[in-house]
């Protein structure tokens, strides 16, 4: 798996005909900000941002695993959803 196929799966998945539920797309969202910037690197934000809270969490939930590995879960992941959006 090389970084090109990963960001190609990453351009197709930003154009899929419709959006994700929610939580399929917090496993998207948080497989590729472990893929692409590592274990999470910012501070919790407040916990009345609902939105950007289950963001961080998601993300958090990923800590340690390599950014190769998120880069294949991410891939795979977006391969099983892929005919149900795009």
């Amino acid at each position: 798996m090389s970084d090109a196929e990963f960001q190609k799966v990453a351009e197709a998945v930003r154009n899929w005909k419709t959006r994700p539920s929610d939580n399929e797309n917090l496993a998207m969202y948080s497989l590729y900000k472990q893929a692409t910037i590592g274990d999470v690197n910012i501070s919790a934000p407040g916990l009345t941002d609902v939105v950007a809270s289950a963001k961080f969490k998601a993300w958090s939930d990923r800590k340690g695993i390599s950014k190769d590995d998120a880069k294949k879960q991410y891939i795979d992941l977006a391969a099983q959803l892929s005919p149900k959006y795009a």
